[in-house]
């Protein structure tokens, strides 16, 4: 009897990329590779499930083992990614099904989908249908999001090396303020990312080893903002260091639970689009206080940054790859690989699995013992948690001074359907 011809893959990035989700990518096509029997080919969504949903996928067997292994220090998502939430199995059963229907069409009896809750949400969906359907399809979701905010994984890919950039600016931009405050800017407030959790923000208190080191202030969406404490903090700050280092985060809220800088604005998966809190805290340092200030939005920059990011995070990033792919030839389906933090002193970690089920649509939130009893800062058992997480440097090469990055070929797998999809915008 002829052997069974291996099922293709499909890997696609969701949601917003990071400076380590390229090296997922590596971890899932490099292993792959050395299961010939098992995996046909790799096809890579184009702009992620978009990618699927249109039939645009793009043959990752086109690219050189090089270019493949250059992923592993080369930021941002190197097939696309995109902000699209597949609903509810009732509401958007026809995406879904055109989802079974692209798969089918080219032999794919994998799917990867590299993203956070959302995504890990649709992986689980994909499984349930593929199932009602009775088509086989192993369904493995791979955590990544800079916010750390999935569940049961201890930590997520991506979240250390953003956690590095803010520690890192922090104490740089903390010095430059400090040369400067007795006669220029007095207080110096960075916004970083993190819509309803905190860890982004916690992050850069890493950079405060001793007193009056920046940051002083750390603003959570965990704590309701207190403009009369926070100010009286500020005030204090000023007058003890000469200056005042703030760190917020953009989902910072008031008593009432709104966001100080909604904009009104919805983004694909529903979440309010913050306008920025930063300079909604600068003007009221400026009318309360009258302190010359000044204000930074780390934005893309905190997640693009490759050049330092942290070695731990690489590591796991390319890890959850890997084991994503030996999770599917061994038969496991809809789970997500998670990484386990080891008990000791020494900071170890190993691979472990969580069901889709449980991880899906939820969020893990900053413990309230990681944050000190005034609400400004992190304790020192959050310090003991997020330390390990930076640790280490993993730099790309470079050439002319500059990080030399990977670009894909990108190569488009001929389409087999008559049918077009749209995507509703």
């Amino acid at each position: 009897m002829p052997a069974k011809k291996p099922k293709n893959a499909f890997y696609a990035q969701s949601g917003g990329v990071t400076a380590v989700i390229n090296a997922t990518a590596c971890g899932v096509i490099e292993t792959a590779k050395k299961y010939k029997n098992k995996i046909g080919k790799v096809y890579a969504g184009r702009n992620g499930i978009i990618g699927a949903l249109t039939e645009d996928l793009i043959d990752t067997s086109k690219e050189s083992a090089q270019a493949i292994k250059g992923l592993r220090y080369t930021p941002a998502g190197a097939f696309g990614s995109c902000r699209y939430k597949l609903k509810s199995l009732e509401q958007h059963r026809a995406e879904y099904e055109r989802l079974i229907e692209v798969f089918q069409a080219h032999d794919i009896g994998y799917f990867f989908y590299n993203g956070g809750g959302d995504s890990q949400d649709t992986a689980h969906k994909v499984s349930q249908l593929s199932e009602q359907m009775g088509y086989p399809l192993t369904c493995i979701g791979i955590p990544k999001t800079v916010d750390n905010d999935l569940m049961i994984t201890d930590n997520c890919p991506g979240f250390g090396s953003v956690a590095k950039y803010v520690a890192v600016s922090i104490r740089e931009a903390g010095l430059d303020v400090a040369s400067m405050a007795a006669t220029s800017t007095k207080v110096f407030i960075m916004e970083v990312m993190g819509r309803h959790t905190g860890w982004i923000a916690a992050a850069g208190g890493l950079a405060a080893e001793k007193a009056g080191d920046a940051p002083h202030i750390i603003l959570f969406p965990e704590i309701a903002f207190d403009p009369e404490k926070f100010l009286e903090r500020v005030k204090f700050c000023v007058e003890k260091f000469g200056y005042c280092a703030v760190v917020v985060s953009e989902g910072v809220r008031n008593k009432d639970g709104q966001f100080l800088s909604d904009a009104g604005l919805r983004d694909a998966f529903g979440h309010a689009q913050l306008g920025g809190v930063a300079p909604v805290i600068a003007q009221l340092v400026k009318q309360q206080l009258g302190y010359k200030y000044h204000w930074a939005v780390a934005d893309y920059l905190q997640r693009a940054a490759r050049h330092i990011a942290s070695k731990v995070d690489v590591e796991q990033a390319y890890a959850v790859g890997k084991a994503a792919v030996e999770f599917a030839v061994k038969g496991k389906n809809a789970v997500m690989p998670t990484i386990v933090r080891k008990p000791g002193k020494t900071y170890k970690w190993t691979i472990g699995q969580a069901p889709l089920a449980e991880v899906a649509n939820k969020e893990k939130h900053l413990p309230a013992n990681f944050i000190t009893k005034d609400g400004f800062h992190i304790t020192s058992a959050a310090r003991k948690y997020l330390a390990p997480l930076i640790q280490g440097e993993d730099y790309p090469p470079y050439k002319n001074g500059l990080p030399q990055y990977v670009t894909l070929k990108n190569v488009a797998v001929k389409k087999k359907l008559k049918t077009k999809f749209e995507i509703k915008k």
